[in-house]
């Protein structure tokens, strides 16, 4: 547990929402199954197996301390969140939970919940990818340039969010889950870009009349879970997904693949897309942020690129 308390006592106090540990990426192997997060101004420790109380005093003391000396003013508050055996479980063990909690990521504005739930609103391994969108769209703001896009599997829209703060023309999102939708409203209220986003909250594949019709789109963000029963099954449903992109880009669209699961590598996705969109063509894959190093590319976070072919001339 040593590079974990290591972490801690060399952290600086975040302004945005990061990763401080992450134990999952298997670099340090006494602490594989720990990560912890700032979600300002609450701590909170994931843990992927039990934690003794001996283990979690150490690390409350070792949070306990640097806090007091990066802000000996303000109120300590950490959370511990064990998720094991399908079971997840969240306990407060400092001060509070601000409600409503809202959090930072380079200017934008996201509302979290860090007390209850396996995931808090904000995925934060997906810095890098929002980062992505934002310049995108930056980089086409003209009238004839402003960018359409579509966010397949929103969540609470921080894709949308960031691109609608870079100018986009219109963003649609698209959700199974009508709570996290309204917790997507609430970001885009609070960030001032309501009014050009629109929110579906259905099924993505019974739904193809109502997304075709919004489209072609600039760009299209498919960001999914990679196992969700009744939803989406990576190994099953990503690739009839795939089939479908070509017929909603436009012309030189480009296309977001994003996948987070560790057993499935890259070339899952590129042997897809080479099976069931070859049109399209490769353009980079995303780095990750530095605070989620992992010992394997191939079983960290894939965010991938693609394009369409632009018009003949």
């Amino acid at each position: 547990m040593q590079p974990l308390l290591d972490a801690i006592a060399s952290t600086h106090l975040p302004v945005d929402a990061q990763r401080i540990f992450h134990g999952r990426g298997g670099l340090h192997s006494d602490c594989a199954h720990l990560s912890l997060d700032f979600f300002p101004p609450v701590w909170v420790l994931t843990s992927f197996q039990p934690v003794t109380d001996e283990e979690l005093a150490a690390i409350g003391s070792a949070l306990a301390r640097r806090w007091e000396q990066l802000a000996p003013s303000e109120t300590f508050n950490w959370v511990v969140q064990c998720r094991h055996e399908g079971q997840s479980s969240t306990q407060v063990m400092a001060g509070s939970v601000p409600d409503p909690h809202w959090v930072s990521e380079e200017g934008a504005r996201y509302r979290v919940n860090v007390g209850r739930g396996q995931n808090h609103g904000l995925f934060l391994d997906m810095a890098e990818g929002r980062r992505w969108v934002q310049a995108f769209v930056k980089a086409r703001t003209t009238p004839r340039s402003r960018v359409r896009v579509l966010n397949l599997f929103a969540y609470t829209c921080a894709f949308s969010v960031v691109a609608l703060q870079a100018g986009a023309r219109h963003v649609t999102n698209l959700d199974m889950s009508k709570g996290a939708l309204a917790i997507g409203q609430q970001n885009h209220r609070a960030n001032g870009v309501l009014d050009n986003a629109s929110f579906l909250p259905h099924d993505i594949f019974s739904s193809w009349g109502k997304i075709t019709r919004g489209g072609p789109y600039s760009l299209i963000v498919v960001d999914p879970p990679s196992y969700q029963k009744g939803s989406f099954v990576a190994t099953k449903d990503y690739a009839r997904l795939i089939k479908r992109i070509p017929d909603l880009l436009e012309p030189n669209g480009h296309v977001l693949l994003c996948l987070n699961a560790p057993e499935l590598g890259p070339d899952f996705l590129r042997q897809h897309v080479s099976d069931m969109a070859p049109e399209l063509v490769f353009v980079e894959r995303l780095a990750n942020p530095s605070s989620f190093s992992d010992v394997s590319n191939e079983r960290s976070l894939k965010v991938l690129v693609y394009r369409s072919l632009p018009v003949p001339a």
